[in-house]
């Protein structure tokens, strides 16, 4: 009898280190990086006047020299609402991670209770003793599950990739929103160039209505001309509420971005100021980059790798499942023979579930994470399709914005001389009031596409910087 139980612990005691060795095995697919192909270089057309090699994406707008938007972009890196909402999500993935990992560890309780009690005097025999009876119970209880078949590792597998994924998407709201803070300053400095031009136009079509007033008096004229210097100057002044309109919804825009009140920023940016230098060269990086640059790519690639995990936890499901559990107890009836070792109580023991018959509905849950496993490899397949045509088409913006600037500079420029040499010509009668009208009125709106396209070009530049994912840091860790 003793031997026997001598073996009993015995094997009790090899059992969980057998276990343990089962645990090795993990059912389900292991994951693979898909080999995604992409060009080895971008169109010759498109990097035409583009510096080669890696572009300095982690502080693109340094480049740009201005401090103000220096400051905005710092600012808003620590204030931006959504940045913190990011934040947020990296901690409660973390927090699940730490649920999956900590699954792979006995859990141990502590347990007691206190029980007085009167049995039936009607009840089963040997319990007719109806004198009340006093239990005092106090020890722990403890269960562990082994991961025989990789039910718990592929949970901490996915969890961490989902981690990964969340720390991805961190990176792509800064991304965004360090190019969004750039485009709506430029945008802010650009409406204030065109502010400035439908200025300098106003006064100067203020100063051609006295001369057709004065010329109209002395009966030099007809008053045609005086309403049609009227008209001019009346169309340019309606312009300028639309700008300042504008000006004022981009100064709101920025100030939301900065996790701030609508309007805080207007003292600080209705100050004018000349628009950010485009940098003599503009790095494109190479397209294979952009698969280890670009945070949403990064962060699709994580999630299919989390939603391929999923599947082995899915198929786990298939085999038994092992628990080992014990508890250890001092119980007495008189509570000063609580603590004595004779008081104690103690069992434990293996156990297992097996599903012999669901109606298919594990298999059907396989099925279910294969399809989302298919659909994540799809949108990381498309994120980079994507990827690829943001850069392009950003990339032909900026180039033939620059086209486009270099022509409306020649057209201002000769716009400019144009009005000069039209005022000399009506004043020595050799032409029309209608040429002068009409050279103004073409170097006002030449002047307004001019300040446009310049403020555009730097926007199509920091668009670059986006679609190339510029805006973090990949050798820094995210600890939030």
């Amino acid at each position: 009898m003793k031997m026997s139980i001598n073996r009993t612990k015995k094997t009790l005691l090899l059992l969980p280190a057998a276990l343990s060795l089962l645990a090795g095995c993990k059912v389900g697919p292991n994951y693979k990086p898909p080999q995604t192909a992409v060009p080895d270089a971008w169109h010759q057309q498109l990097t035409q006047g583009l510096a080669a090699g890696q572009a300095n994406l982690q502080t693109w707008w340094q480049g740009l020299n201005d401090p103000t938007l220096n400051d905005l972009i710092a600012q808003a890196g620590q204030d931006n609402l959504d940045v913190k909402t990011a934040a947020s999500r990296i901690r409660q993935a973390r927090a699940q991670l730490g649920i999956a990992t900590g699954r792979y560890y006995p859990q141990v309780d502590a347990t007691g209770f206190y029980l007085r009690e009167r049995p039936s005097e009607n009840g089963i025999p040997s319990l007719n003793d109806a004198d009340p009876a006093n239990l005092h119970n106090i020890g722990l209880g403890a269960a562990w599950e082994p991961d025989v078949f990789g039910r718990i590792s592929r949970s901490v597998e996915s969890s961490r990739a989902a981690l990964e994924a969340n720390i991805e998407n961190y990176r792509d709201v800064l991304v965004i929103l360090y190019s969004d803070v750039a485009i709506n300053y430029i945008e802010v400095r650009a409406l204030q160039a065109r502010i400035q031009y439908t200025i300098d136009n106003i006064d100067l079509q203020r100063k051609t209505l006295k001369l057709t007033q004065d010329r109209f008096e002395a009966e030099l004229v007809p008053e045609l001309d005086v309403q049609q210097a009227l008209f001019n100057l009346a169309n340019t002044e309606s312009t300028l509420p639309d700008l300042r309109s504008l000006q004022t919804q981009a100064i709101n825009r920025l100030g939301v971005l900065l996790g701030q009140s609508p309007g805080l920023l207007s003292e600080r940016l209705l100050q004018p100021a000349e628009l950010p230098l485009v940098p003599a060269d503009i790095p494109a990086g190479l397209p294979a980059e952009l698969l280890r640059q670009r945070p949403d790519i990064r962060s699709a690639e994580r999630t299919l790798a989390a939603q391929t995990a999923r599947i082995g936890v899915a198929t786990a499901d298939l085999y038994p499942t092992f628990s080992l559990s014990g508890t250890f107890a001092l119980e007495a009836q008189q509570i000063g023979e609580v603590g004595r070792w004779d008081s104690r109580t103690w069992g434990f023991g293996p156990s297992f579930r097996w599903n012999i018959f669901d109606g298919n509905r594990i298999r059907s849950n396989i099925q279910f994470e294969e399809a989302l496993a298919e659909e994540a490899m799809m949108q990381y397949q498309q994120a980079v399709l994507l990827a690829l045509e943001e850069v392009e088409n950003a990339m032909v913006a900026y180039k033939e914005e620059q086209v486009k600037l270099e022509a409306l500079q020649r057209s201002v420029t000769a716009s400019q001389k144009s009005v000069e040499l039209v005022n000399d010509l009506y004043l020595n009668g050799l032409t029309n009031f209608q040429n002068v009208l009409d050279t103004q009125r073409f170097l006002s709106q030449q002047q307004d596409k001019l300040a446009a396209s310049r403020g555009l070009t730097v926007q199509n530049l920091v668009r670059i910087y986006r679609s190339l994912g510029g805006g973090w840091n990949p050798e820094q860790d995210v600890q939030q």
